[in-house]
C-alpha cells in the first residue's frame, strides 16, 4: 500500500500540516525539520507530486521550452518531441512562444529560468554574446541553432539545400531563386550558404530574393519578386513560405512546376497537403526535441551544474532528406520573363 502523508508525518514526528508545507513552501519550514520530512519521505518512497521529489533533488521537475513561434506546425511538431520524451522521465514542460520578436526573446528565458531547471531553446535569434549570457543563468540546450560551448541539436542545413539543388539542377533548372527567412535566423543564414555553395559546384546561379516572414504571408509576398527574377526554380525558408508562395503563383496563373519549381523546407503536414504536394526537404523534428530533452537532463546531472565544459557540451547534428512531390519539374524549355 503507497505510503500517506500521515505516514510521513508519523516517521517525521510532525503533523501533516507541517509536511504539507515542508513540500509546497520548504522556505517556511525550519531547516532541521525539513530535513526529518526528507527523510521520512525517500524512506517510505512518498512522492506524489514533483514538489516531495523536489525536496530531495532539489529540483522542480519542470523544463521550460522556448519556440519563435507555437502556429508553425515545424515547432509544434518538435514540442510534441519535447513532451515526450519529458513525460517518458516524468518531467513537466512549460512552453513559452516568444511571436518572433528578438527583442523579447532573452527575457522571456530568464523569466522562465527562475521556475523551471532548465530550458530547452529552439532556433534562438539572439546573437551568440547573448546565448552565452543566457546560459550563465540557466541551464540551455538549444535546437535548430549553434553556438561555441553549448549543447544542443543543430540540423545539416548545407547538406539539405545541396540535396535541393541536385535535385533541380538534374531537372535542368540553371537559374535558381532563394527566399529567405527573418534576417536574425540562423537557418536563414545556414541555408543561404548551403544554396551558394551547391549552385557554384553544380554551376546553377542563384538568384537571393530577400528575407521575408516565416510564414504563409512572406510566401505571398514573395512570390511576385520571384517572377520577376526570371527564375524557373526557386527555394523557400521553410514550407509554410513555400505555400505562400503555391498561393500566389496560383493566382497569377503560374503553373507549378511546368513554368516554375518549388522546394520548400521542414516537410510539415500541409506539404503533402498543398496542391501541387509540395517537394521539400524532411527533417527530423520530433527526433531533435527528444534528443534536445535527453541533453538538458544530462547537463543538470552533470556535477558542476551547468557542465557546459564537460563532455556533454557537444552538438548532435540531423540529417534532412530530400523529399519529391508535384512542386518540382522539368524546367521549362525557355526562361520565363516576368509578367507585365
Amino acid at each position: 500500500m503507497a505510503a500517506t502523508i500521515r505516514d510521513v508525518a508519523r516517521l517525521a514526528g510532525v503533523s501533516p500540516s507541517t509536511v504539507s508545507r515542508a513540500l509546497s513552501l520548504p522556505e517556511m519550514v525550519n531547516p532541521a525539520t525539513r530535513a526529518r520530512v526528507a527523510a521520512a519521505v525517500e524512506q517510505l518512497g512518498y512522492a506524489p507530486n514533483r514538489a516531495a521529489r523536489g525536496l530531495i533533488t532539489g529540483r522542480t521537475g519542470t523544463i521550460g521550452l522556448v519556440v519563435p513561434d507555437l502556429a508553425n506546425p515545424f515547432f509544434a511538431s518538435l514540442t510534441k518531441g519535447v513532451q515526450a520524451r519529458a513525460r517518458h522521465h516524468d518531467v513537466a514542460v512549460f512552453v513559452a512562444d516568444t511571436d518572433e520578436d528578438p527583442s523579447a526573446e532573452a527575457g522571456l528565458v530568464r523569466a522562465l529560468a527562475k521556475q523551471v531547471d532548465g530550458i530547452v531553446l529552439c532556433s534562438p535569434r539572439v546573437d551568440d554574446d547573448e546565448l552565452v549570457a543566457i546560459a550563465q543563468d540557466a541551464a540551455v540546450v538549444l535546437v535548430n541553432r549553434s553556438a561555441a560551448g553549448l549543447p544542443g541539436v543543430a540540423y545539416d542545413n548545407e547538406d539539405g539545400m545541396r540535396q535541393a539543388v541536385a535535385h533541380l539542377v538534374a531537372l535542368g533548372h540553371r537559374k535558381i531563386a532563394w527566399v529567405g527567412g527573418p534576417a536574425t535566423s540562423w537557418s536563414t543564414q545556414h541555408r543561404g550558404l548551403g544554396l551558394r555553395n551547391a549552385a557554384d559546384s553544380l554551376r546553377a546561379r542563384l538568384v537571393p530574393v530577400g528575407n521575408f516572414a516565416p510564414t504563409y504571408e512572406g510566401g505571398v509576398a514573395a512570390a511576385d519578386q520571384v517572377v520577376a527574377t526570371g527564375a524557373t526554380a526557386v527555394v523557400a525558408y521553410n514550407d509554410l513560405v513555400a505555400i505562400g508562395l503555391l498561393a500566389r503563383l496560383h493566382s497569377r496563373g503560374i503553373s507549378v512546376p511546368a513554368d516554375l519549381s518549388v522546394v520548400g523546407v521542414d516537410d510539415i503536414a500541409m506539404a503533402g497537403m498543398a496542391r501541387p504536394a509540395l517537394t521539400t526537404i524532411r527533417l527530423p523534428k520530433q527526433e531533435a526535441g527528444r534528443i534536445a530533452v535527453e541533453l538538458l537532463l544530462t547537463v543538470l546531472d552533470a556535477p558542476d551544474g551547468l557542465g557546459y565544459t564537460r563532455p556533454v557540451a557537444h552538438q548532435d547534428e540531423l540529417k534532412g532528406e530530400l523529399i519529391v512531390r508535384d512542386s518540382t519539374g522539368p524546367a521549362p524549355r525557355t526562361d520565363r520573363r516576368p509578367s507585365h
